[in-house]
């Protein structure tokens, strides 16, 4: 079982740390399912990239937004949002750490 509020602030330093602003873990690797802890640093951008078929962003720390064809979003702390179908893109705005979670067939 994985403490998420302590990998979250050793993955946050460990961003401060790194010069691309960001460190991730694979929390859970259960195929299907895949779960990641990303944190990234104020300005940090993940590239746009291809969803998977099924996948959430879970804002753990900070407030990140979310680019994508259908619309931009901006996810605070706590909040859950489901990943667009579509490519997408996501920029911290803060200092900022989320867990993503993919389900691939």
């Amino acid at each position: 079982m994985d403490d998420l509020n302590a990998l979250a602030e050793e993955h946050l330093a460990a961003a401060r740390e790194h010069p691309h602003g960001r460190s991730a873990h694979l929390v859970l690797h259960d195929q299907p399912l895949r779960q990641s802890l990303i944190a990234l640093t104020v300005g940090t951008t993940l590239d746009e990239h291809l969803s998977p078929p099924a996948g959430s962003l879970l804002v753990l720390r900070g407030t990140v937004r979310l680019t994508a064809a259908s619309g931009d979003v901006e996810v605070g702390p706590g909040f859950l949002h489901a990943l667009p179908p579509d490519p997408h893109a996501l920029t911290a705005l803060t200092d900022a750490v989320v867990l993503l979670t993919a389900v691939n067939p």
